[in-house]
């Protein structure tokens, strides 16, 4: 008898089991167009395509699909940046403050169908992170680390500076649909991107909310005579400082030479 009640027992507890299990959620497939950017000294800047499609696990969950919103975060290298204020005092331009921006992305970008704020709610804008304004930018403050008000004029300024050199950008129609659930997004590097690894991060809304996410990557790595030249600077330091001086005596001997009055 107690070995039919554990019977029971189990059974009835698989049937709660499948009643409370959440709905299959969309799956979100992505393809990079090239994995690789390779930097020589004619690089003038270039873009990659990211292609993906959200895929329903179920056919209920296609009745979603004209309501897709997606938004693609690309991060580049992190780097600590020194801001300074000038400003005209006496006839002479001088420095009146600084700021330390700590570990922030070097490169960044943020592409949607549409403006994030349409996307989904503000909580969940500044949560996600979703805006370019909404990064998390850290900075020393005195003795701490943290983030400022998002119009403080150091963070605003910076992120100014950036987008001026086109290493920040917000596209609100950075994405396309192609059809109501295949996507394809453009993502530029200008000339002035860094060498390093590049995380792509793409999230999916639907009626204000986050369906699912997937994350990509791609690196920027220099080749021909600046690659041999790095990585000559970084593992053989003394031989790439003795020849840089002798190069600089050289050149100095030569142009003596020429221009030698007689």
């Amino acid at each position: 008898m107690t070995r039919y009640l554990t019977i029971a027992a189990v059974v009835l507890l698989a049937i709660l089991l499948v009643a409370i299990k959440p709905a299959a959620a969309e799956r979100l497939v992505t393809s990079i167009s090239r994995h690789q950017v390779l930097v020589n000294s004619n690089f003038t800047g270039t873009s990659i395509v990211l292609f993906g499609t959200v895929e329903p696990d179920t056919p209920t969950a296609r009745r979603r699909a004209t309501g897709y919103d997606l938004v693609v975060t690309v991060t580049g290298p992190k780097q600590t940046i020194v801001e300074r204020r000038k400003e005209r005092m006496l006839g002479i331009w001088t420095n009146i403050g600084e700021r330390t921006f700590l570990n922030v992305p070097s490169y960044l970008a943020v592409l949607s169908n549409q403006p994030v704020e349409q996307i989904t709610n503000a909580d969940t804008v500044r949560q996600l992170q979703l805006g370019l304004v909404d990064k998390m930018l850290p900075q020393q403050l005195g003795s701490d680390v943290g983030d400022v008000a998002r119009d403080e004029p150091f963070r605003a300024n910076f992120i100014r500076l950036k987008t001026q050199h086109q290493l920040y950008v917000q596209k609100t129609n950075g994405v396309t649909l192609l059809t109501p659930t295949v996507f394809r997004a453009e993502i530029s590097l200008p000339a002035e991107a860094p060498i390093g690894n590049y995380d792509v991060d793409v999230k999916v809304f639907a009626d204000g909310a986050l369906l699912t996410r997937t994350s990509s990557a791609f690196e920027i790595i220099k080749v021909g005579f600046e690659q041999f030249v790095a990585t000559a600077a970084q593992e053989y330091g003394l031989l790439y400082g003795l020849t840089t001086a002798m190069m600089a005596i050289m050149t100095g001997w030569f142009a003596a030479v020429v221009f030698r009055r007689d």
